[in-house]
């Protein structure tokens, strides 16, 4: 667990999954088998951080503020933060991940335009369409969901999925000022 940690936050890997078959790998361990938890991972990616990013805290409140200057030009939209940058495991490279619930994805790609946003369309496994965009230097991917999955929420999720909202944001970094 240590080893998919230190994978982590030294190569920048943001997925766990990957983490752990690269760290099992790198063991001469069998990859499907008795793999620690995301859980047991995170705590110990929490403790290197802690001893060897002594400015993690600074790294995780610069991403912060871009996701809230993000999540502004959204606002109608009603968007979330999500990921390691809402819950502070993101490093100098994470990419900042909003959630969008809106049935008209087109509204969404219209306000990227009408911005002057230059955005790509990208298509992850999970299949809901992503807008991919820079903000101020760090990448931002914008999930485009249907309404319906707001409500479902993380009732419907194999893993309950954290997020914020604008607000929510905005009182996490004037609790970490």
């Amino acid at each position: 667990m240590h080893l998919a940690a230190r994978l982590m936050a030294e190569e920048h890997i943001d997925d766990f999954g990957t983490a752990k078959r690269k760290a099992a790998r790198r063991l001469g361990l069998p990859e499907g088998k008795n793999l620690p938890g995301n859980d047991e991972i995170e705590a110990a990616l929490r403790e290197y951080r802690n001893l060897f990013s002594p400015r993690h805290g600074q790294v995780v409140s610069a991403l912060r503020q871009k996701a809230l200057s993000a999540m502004r030009l959204f606002a109608e939209f009603k968007p979330y933060l999500v990921g390691s940058v809402l819950s502070g495991l993101a490093g100098p490279h994470s990419d900042i991940n909003l959630v969008i619930y809106s049935d008209d994805a087109k509204a969404v790609e219209i306000r990227c335009l009408n911005l002057g946003i230059d955005y790509r369309v990208e298509s992850p496994p999970s299949g809901h369409t992503t807008l991919a965009f820079y903000e101020e230097g760090s990448l931002v991917r914008l999930s485009l969901r249907p309404e319906h999955d707001e409500r479902l929420g993380a009732r419907a999720a194999a893993e309950p999925l954290e997020r914020a909202r604008l607000s929510q944001l905005e009182n996490l970094l004037l609790e970490h000022a």
